[in-house]
């Protein structure tokens, strides 16, 4: 088969990864839309284990910030500590051993930091990012807004979590579409993003 096309943005279940970022206790109580955040998240990490999209995770300095939500699902996960603004770092051997990886599906908090820091970084290495944006936050939304925005000028791809979750698995008729049809069977919880996006699609465009 050949290659997608880099400006497309597909996304195959064999040469993606889902990055799921520091979603940590003390943050709970002071980012915008935690709980629907993590919700999604906690989705896309589901489906991902269906379609065997290998998934990481990151703590930002868990002395302090505390140990990943239970919420999210991830269990399973072993955590790779990080003081980093930017994920890459403690994933770069991860990222270097999988020689088929093109697209990283990218949720957590917050958008305006270790989000963006790991966006730029993953396209400075040639790697297509798939920003969730229903998975993403930040204690300002201004600073969600703008982080979005400034992401997808350095060429980032935005999406919803359903429409990422749709294009991995392609086809009603793929065996594990049942399954993934029920944790999408409800929308995903409302966090913020038509009131963010009313009157600021000078900065989307």
């Amino acid at each position: 088969m050949a290659a997608a096309k880099p400006s497309l943005g597909r996304v195959f279940p064999g040469s993606s990864i889902l990055f799921l970022c520091d979603m940590q206790e003390k943050f709970r109580h002071h980012i915008a839309y935690f709980p629907q955040i993590v919700s999604v998240a906690a989705r896309m990490l589901r489906v991902a284990q269906l379609l065997e999209v290998p998934a990481l995770l990151t703590e930002q300095y868990p002395e302090g910030l505390g140990p990943t939500v239970p919420e999210l699902g991830a269990e399973g996960l072993r955590p790779l500590t990080k003081t980093c603004f930017s994920m890459v770092p403690a994933l770069q051997q991860e990222l270097d051993s999988r020689r088929q990886l093109r697209s990283v599906l990218l949720c957590g908090i917050e958008t305006q930091a270790c989000i963006l820091n790991t966006a730029l970084d993953l396209l400075d290495q040639g790697l297509q990012v798939h920003v969730v944006v229903d998975a993403c936050s930040s204690r300002s939304q201004v600073d969600r807004l703008v982080a979005l925005a400034r992401m997808r000028q350095s060429g980032a791809f935005l999406s919803t979590s359903e429409g990422l979750i749709l294009q991995l698995v392609r086809d009603a008729a793929h065996p594990k579409f049942k399954e993934i049809s029920k944790l999408i069977k409800e929308p995903a919880p409302d966090s913020g993003l038509l009131s963010l996006f009313q009157g600021q699609n000078s900065l989307l465009q």
